[in-house]
């Protein structure tokens, strides 16, 4: 079992569910250090002070307040706590609401709940009645000192809490040069209309997450052999002459675009299907030599 980032209660009415919380993100991040390009020797950081010059141990390190030029108030975790003990200890539910209703735009970052001692009936109770009544539950949480709006959603055999976004949290989109509402303000036609809806139709699946990889990583990790067996380690790599130049917005012919995505998907969906049906015949044919071989 990971070790827990923060220990409470979820809470409504009468009810209190010991839970636990874990990170459900998983962060594949390079460790890059920062060089000075003339000798390539590290760039480091220093906390210091401002006042002295001398560099701070993290152990003297405390958060501060400016409540005035050059004045400060010091907070501990404890004052964070003090601020509204209740909220420390507790996810406090106020309301269930339908799933569909919340925007996409509200969600942040997404952990796991798993049930404290003594937990687990009222834990798997809470978790299917929210997934018979198509609701989640919204309350508050705080994690590391801050204060969260959160949702709790059943995912699977467990519940998830998601922090989310407070209203005030989102910019308005009306500064930006947006279309009108509909197509008749860009003047697209009916058949361009269409053969959009087509190609979307084309292209529709069902949501298989394992079917996308994030292989940044993995690219990255290739160029950097590259480089090390190229004995380019030492080499500032310049843009290539001649790269692609980066796709233009302008479209001249909308419709033509349309037709030709069409068809590329239409290749591409042709050579998927193959591809499935070679590998299931070959799963087909190893089990019938192998059933020929046990009789």
């Amino acid at each position: 079992m990971p070790r827990a980032l923060w220990k409470g209660a979820i809470s409504f009415g009468l009810v209190t569910i010991p839970v636990e919380l874990h990170s459900a993100e998983e962060h594949r991040e390079f460790k890059l250090a920062m060089l000075d390009k003339r000798d390539f020797s590290p760039v480091g950081y220093k906390r210091y002070s401002k006042k002295s010059g001398k560099e701070v141990p993290w152990a003297d390190v405390v958060k501060g307040y400016e409540y005035e030029k050059g004045e400060y108030v010091g907070l501990s975790d404890e004052d964070f706590r003090r601020a509204e003990p209740k909220a420390s200890q507790a996810i406090e539910i106020q309301a269930f609401v339908p799933a569909d209703e919340v925007p996409v735009e509200y969600f942040e970052t997404p952990y796991y709940l798993a049930p404290g001692r003594a937990g687990q009936q009222v834990y798997a109770l809470l978790r299917e009645t929210l997934r018979e009544t198509g609701r989640i539950a919204i309350g508050e949480v705080v994690i590391r000192t801050v204060k969260h709006l959160a949702a709790i959603v059943p995912v699977g055999r467990a519940l998830m809490l998601n922090t989310m976004r407070y209203p005030d949290q989102l910019r308005d989109a009306h500064d930006l040069d947006l279309p009108s509402a509909g197509l008749k303000g860009v003047r697209v036609s009916a058949k361009e209309a269409e053969l959009a809806k087509r190609l979307v139709g084309d292209m529709a699946e069902h949501w298989r997450p394992g079917e996308f990889k994030d292989t940044y990583h993995e690219d990255l990790m290739r160029r950097i052999r590259e480089k090390i067996k190229a004995g380019e380690t030492r080499e500032i790599t310049e843009p290539e002459r001649g790269a692609e130049a980066p796709r233009t917005a302008k479209v001249i012919d909308l419709a033509a675009l349309l037709v030709r995505s069409l068809k590329e998907g239409q290749r591409a969906g042709r050579k998927a299907a193959h591809r499935r049906g070679t590998s299931a015949e070959n799963v087909r044919s190893r089990s019938r030599r192998a059933h020929r071989k046990r009789a």
